[in-house]
């Protein structure tokens, strides 16, 4: 009789509590939309794998996964040692609030190890219904300092996702806070601040990248014009949203030695071999440095061109080296540059009969190019030739065979190219080979373990197994009574054999100890019976704490009823002058950038006044005068540990601030301010805010991505029960983009001092492609702005929204010259007196659209 057990089994206590945590220090964190690159990763190499299930994840147009293929994933990856990770980072509407925390529930109990999420309402509802769950902050919640960093810490996140923008430095100081630290290695950069980018939603008819719908208008030209017309970005420089893909394979001992915990590589929307041939190389990469080793010339070089063979923009490392300049941008195409392989030297008509041929056959076969290569191409590779003078007339072609440095190939194409037009491989027949057959092996990746043999005369055969990553999952299983040998004894290299010979179990034998008796004899099928057990004892003690979790979330109560949710609110009747439903009286807000604006703003009957800190300090206005002055100070978006010494000072106690991100909400709270949030911090539900408010938030200005009838739902209960505040932009331009990168570079004329820019003081715009004009500016820190097109008035629904429970009415004016500022103010002014009396507003001004109020977002 053979019998197993795992070693040293926790308790169902403990394995209900949490879920199993065995995280490789350093993490090679992988993308995946489906379960075709699921499988490359787990065979390239990967620690943990992130994927998106169902429709609340921010790559909903990526294939994801069915719950069956999902757990398939799991199973897979756990046997492997490699985690799973769920993508939940997009910002929860209320009424999605327990359809996604039944999603969250039903991931845990198909595997998943933890959860990455952006919205604070759904990450308040995981902790306080489903402690025992793994969250991590992702990227999308705007996270860049260490003050911030400490806050996700305390509020009970056991990882933070760092924004792509910060230096090695910087994470060097934030991975001081005691938390995982997971940072981008590999992939595409957002040319906004994650989680702050609205563009998609008004440019793209409510595509929003906050939920998962991005359009990626920054990839698509546009020219950057003056007040006068005049376009001042050169003919060559057409994208200046458009930045490189981020390549740090080179720099990952700076990244560990910075305390880095994962590394993550972008590309939920990748094709299998792009992430195979992306994890392979930081695999190789990640493992050479653990050891200490470095890799050799021959070894870099093939990395190097496997990296440049796989979708990319060309590479960059600005951001890790504190910069942001022209150096990270890609100008002049935002599709595939692959890798430069050769240039054309000639090319010529073939004069080919074509009769009877297919119209593309006829085209393929047109030509002929002759290529000089000063890279290897392999047969297959799908090659881009294209002449800088004539950037948009390019052709493809295949590779015909193998070739070396140095070779001259002739490759059919449709037409003539010109000599000099430069050759790129753009898709990989190499990696495609790989991949396929990678994802044909019966087990994608094995796990090594370590392998304990017992045979004493008179004993039970043993067979021990422990993983090498993770000893403490071990399983040891007996059979049958070991006997003298009555023909040839088994040596130890017998056993080492037959025992070694893991089969179709998911391990394979790193090492063997045997403790053995001279002149023992056995089977050899009993010996692989023993072993056989022992593999299958080892799986159950890998999967057996993630069939306790999902056991465990069985009892957990009923989502509909315990989730934090909001009831609709009643409707007035028509003709009913709406309540407001706090006490707080309701107050004309406009942001102006002068003290001659604020004087103006004021006479024409603004109740409070905000304006940046910039503009604050461009006046000589302290933050003392500006508490006295009633001007309440709009912090950044962006509050990177540089940036404390210029924005901490306006966080005084007993003064109201208004918070961009989490760290300056988590100084206010710590200083005793009062603290205002931005609408840059997403509040789409009655969880977020009261989460926010129990961090200390008073006032909510509501995102311009919210419908009336999403305010309608949530805000009523959030202002009484919470006894907070609701305000929302009325009327003008939405800032639609905040970069760290300065889109004035794409004129090709920085002087490196934005202090002296004469450009950053002019009236400038983006022109797109279909001539909408976008303003653009460009703070004294360098960081730029975009904003819509058109401005928002949704002054006619002020009605309405006072009876949502919103006071607080804002008027932008940072935009607008001295006609437009009174135009504006006066008009809102107007709108509100109207609604507080019972009275319709006035109409939409023209020119202006209701934004998102109506429409919504997908």
């Amino acid at each position: 009789m053979t019998t197993s057990s795992p070693v040293s089994p926790a308790s169902p206590a403990s394995l209900a509590s949490r879920a199993p945590r065995h995280v490789p220090a350093p993490e090679l964190l992988a993308p995946a939309g489906g379960p075709a690159p699921f499988a490359a990763a787990l065979a390239a190499g990967a620690d943990a794998i992130y994927c998106g299930m169902g429709s609340f994840n921010a790559r909903r147009k990526a294939d994801n996964f069915t719950d069956e293929t999902f757990e398939a994933a799991c199973r897979a990856a756990h046997l492997a040692g490699a985690r799973v990770y769920v993508t939940v980072n997009i910002v929860i509407k209320d009424e999605e609030m327990v359809d996604a925390l039944s999603l969250v529930r039903r991931c845990a109990q198909l595997g998943a190890d933890a959860f990455i999420i952006q919205d604070w309402g759904l990450f308040r509802e995981i902790r306080r219904l489903m402690p025992q769950l793994e969250t991590h902050i992702s990227t999308q919640a705007n996270i860049h300092d260490a003050r911030a960093t400490a806050w996700c810490r305390d509020a009970g996140a056991d990882r933070v996702t760092l924004s792509r923008e910060l230096s090695v430095p910087e994470i060097a100081i934030i991975s001081q806070v005691g938390i995982d630290l997971e940072v981008f290695a590999h992939g595409a950069i957002c040319f906004c601040y994650s989680g702050v980018c609205l563009l998609s939603s008004f440019a793209r008819a409510g595509r929003s990248a906050n939920r998962g719908m991005c359009a990626q208008p920054c990839r698509l030209p546009y020219e950057l014009v003056d007040e006068k017309g005049r376009v001042l970005s050169p003919a060559n420089r057409e994208r200046p949203l458009c930045p490189r893909d981020t390549n740090t394979s080179a720099m990952l001992g700076e990244l560990l030695d910075a305390g880095a915990s994962a590394l993550k590589l972008e590309g939920r929307m990748k094709a299998p071999d792009y992430v195979y041939s992306i994890v392979d190389v930081y695999r190789r990469q990640l493992d050479d440095v653990l050891a200490g080793r470095t890799a050799t010339e021959t070894d870099a070089r093939a990395r190097a061109r496997q990296l440049k063979r796989c979708f990319n923009r060309d590479f960059t490392t600005e951001y890790q080296h504190g910069a942001s300049g022209d150096e990270m941008m890609s100008y002049e195409r935002s599709n595939n540059r692959g890798q430069l392989v050769g240039e054309v030297i000639a090319s010529r008509p073939t004069g080919r009969n074509v009769r009877g041929l297919h119209p593309d056959d006829r085209r393929r076969r047109a030509a002929v190019a002759r290529i000089h290569l000063f890279e290897p191409v392999d047969k297959g590779d799908l090659l881009e030739l294209r002449h800088d003078d004539e950037f948009d007339q390019f052709l493809t072609t295949l590779a015909p065979a193998d070739a070396v440095a140095g070779e001259t190939i002739d490759c059919d194409i449709a037409r003539a190219m010109p000599a000099g037009s430069r050759v790129r491989v753009i898709r990989s027949q190499r990696a495609i080979d790989t991949a396929n057959a990678a994802l044909k092996r019966d087990i994608l990746r094995h796990r090594p373990v370590n392998v304990h043999i017992t045979a004493r005369l008179g004993q039970p055969f043993a067979v021990s197994l422990s993983c090498v990553d993770n000893p403490s999952l071990a399983a040891c299983a007996t059979g049958f009574t070991v006997e003298p040998a009555r023909t040839r004894p088994v040596t130890r290299e017998d056993l080492i054999e037959h025992v070694g010979r893991m089969g179709t179990s998911p391990f394979q034998a790193a090492s063997f100890t045997i403790d053995m008796d001279e002149g023992c004899g056995m089977g050899f099928s009993s010996v692989h019976k023993v072993r056989a057990t022992a593999c299958k004892s080892l799986e159950e003690a890998i999967l057996s704490p993630y069939a306790a979790i999902a056991r465990d979330l069985d009892n957990v109560a009923p989502l509909a009823q315990a989730a934090l949710t909001a009831s609709p609110a009643a409707t007035p009747a028509a003709g009913e002058a709406p309540v407001p439903l706090t006490p707080t009286t309701p107050a004309l807000c406009v942001v102006v950038t002068t003290p001659h604006a604020a004087a103006l703003a004021r006479d024409l009957g603004a109740d409070v006044l905000y304006a940046t800190t910039d503009s604050l300090d461009a006046a000589n206005i302290s933050p003392v005068q500006a508490s006295e002055l009633g001007i309440i100070p709009l912090l950044d978006e962006v509050c990177r540990e540089g940036d404390h010494a210029r924005i901490d000072p306006w966080v005084l106690k007993g003064a109201t601030v208004a918070c961009g991100n989490i760290s300056e909400l988590a100084l206010a709270s710590q200083q005793g301010a009062t603290a205002q949030i931005r609408s840059c911090i997403p509040v789409h539900n009655l969880a977020c805010a009261t989460m926010l408010s129990e961090a200390d938030a008073a006032l909510f200005w509501l995102s311009p991505e919210l419908t009336l009838a999403e305010i309608e739902r949530f805000c009523p209960q959030a202002a009484t029960s919470l006894t907070v505040s609701f305000g929302i932009e009325v009327f003008g331009k939405p800032r639609v983009m905040t970069s760290e990168h300065c889109i004035l570079q794409v004129a090709d004329a920085c002087i490196h001092n934005c202090d002296a820019c004469r450009l950053r003081r002019k009236k400038l715009w983006l022109r797109s492609i279909d001539g909408k004009m976008l303003p653009v500016t460009t703070d004294i820190h360098g960081r730029s702005h975009l904003y819509d097109s058109s401005a928002i008035d949704i002054t006619p629904q002020i009605p309405q929204l006072l009876a949502a429970g919103v006071t607080h009415f804002m008027v932008d004016t940072a935009l607008m010259d001295e006609d437009e500022l009174k135009r504006a103010v006066t008009h809102a002014r107007r709108a509100l007196d109207a609604a507080l009396a019972g009275r319709a507003p006035g109409k939409r001004l023209q020119g202006a659209s209701s934004g998102c109020l109506f429409v919504g977002v997908d």
